[in-house]
């Protein structure tokens, strides 16, 4: 009964993503079809995705998270922890912009756990231009952002858990800036039906911010019979909201779920396949479906795809990551490619330690 319900969950889970290539039959919101929320959010880089596993795999890691990176797709990932676990990932993007992920966790009691992680953006000194100084006026300015997140989580029960997690992002570019409290909030079942995993989460709750800062202010002339000849007068902006996302995620490992790959506890695994899958619906672009796989020998390589369907610059992505396990110390080394419609190539590398 198990096996079959296993094989009806994901030829559901496939024949979503099936549909959206090839019969087309997955109606799309709104937004995706008139595009009227395109470009509506800000804080665009609160959606590049964290840790080069996640992102080798396409993103398909809602239904998967077990390691700190899931602070970004699910937090409730952070339960599955053990012991003290800190990670770094780096990612090098367009243009020579830089983003980074720092973040460390720690058991709070039996069940539960407590997490902080900072993510910036940055792009280093930017020339300015003008119309009369095309080639630059000597001057610089530099985009600037940041996000500095504390997530609580935990078992509520043997299968079910959560995370919440708080953020303070603040957005800037030369002396202007935005900033504000925003939430995350995920959860994950794992069903106890061969190893399947369901994770959910949605991200960025909050209130609309508003640029501010002194390039916001300017002199402006009155009339010539008051004593006072300029005044400073503050440009108002329009608010903005950071962009909203939800997240619904499937796992499993299939070689212990399809094909009777006797797994014995305690001892290392001389091959595991896990497939995932992720739904991905956004307040400012169409919704995406994402799906990954990650092949692990003897629990010390693992090689990785995935593929971002109905993403409109976004495709394909690979890598590989070595894991060392061994007195009461894990570590792993991840490594991440993605290509771009503009032929471009994303690189990310992740590097994360778990003392038991």
């Amino acid at each position: 009964m198990k096996r079959f319900l296993l094989c009806i969950v994901l030829a559901l889970a496939v024949g979503v993503a099936g549909g959206t290539v090839y019969g087309q039959v997955v109606p799309t919101a709104s937004s995706g079809e008139d595009f009227k929320k395109v470009g509506a959010a800000g804080g665009q880089f609160l959606k590049m995705e964290v840790g080069a596993r996640a992102a080798a795999m396409a993103g398909a890691y809602s239904g998967v998270s077990d390691d700190l990176t899931s602070l970004f797709w699910n937090p409730a990932g952070i339960a599955r922890l053990d012991g003290i676990a800190a990670n770094f990932s780096y990612t090098q993007w367009f243009a020579d912009f830089s983003h980074n992920f720092v973040a460390a966790s720690m058991p709070v009691g039996e069940q539960f756990r407590a997490a902080l992680h900072v993510v910036t953006f940055t792009s280093g000194d930017i020339e300015v231009t003008t119309v009369r100084d095309p080639e630059g006026t000597g001057t610089f300015y530099s985009r600037n952002d940041l996000a500095i997140g504390a997530t609580f989580g935990g078992y509520l029960t043997d299968q079910f858990s959560f995370g919440v997690t708080t953020k303070f992002v603040k957005e800037g570019f030369s002396s202007v800036s935005s900033s504000g409290l925003v939430f995350d909030v995920g959860t994950m079942y794992e069903t106890g039906i061969n190893g399947i995993n369901l994770g959910f989460s949605i991200s960025n709750l909050g209130s609309d911010f508003s640029y501010e800062g002194q390039d916001l202010v300017e002199q402006v002339e009155q009339e010539p019979s008051l004593r006072r000849r300029e005044t400073d007068v503050t440009v108002l902006t329009n608010p903005y909201p950071l962009p909203l996302s939800f997240r619904a995620g499937i796992a499993a490992d299939v070689l212990e779920s399809f094909f009777d790959y006797e797994v014995v506890e305690d001892e290392t695994r001389e091959h595991a396949l896990l497939l995932a899958l992720d739904f991905v619906t956004l307040s400012d672009t169409p919704e995406q479906y994402n799906v990954g796989a990650e092949y692990t020998w003897n629990e010390l390589l693992a090689l990785r795809a995935g593929y971002k369907f109905n993403h409109d610059e976004l495709g394909f992505s690979g890598g590989l990551g070595i894991n060392y396990v061994g007195g009461g110390f894990a570590g792993t080394l991840d490594y991440a490619l993605s290509t771009v419609s503009t032929f471009d190539l994303i690189h990310r590398i992740s590097i994360g330690v778990d003392l038991n």
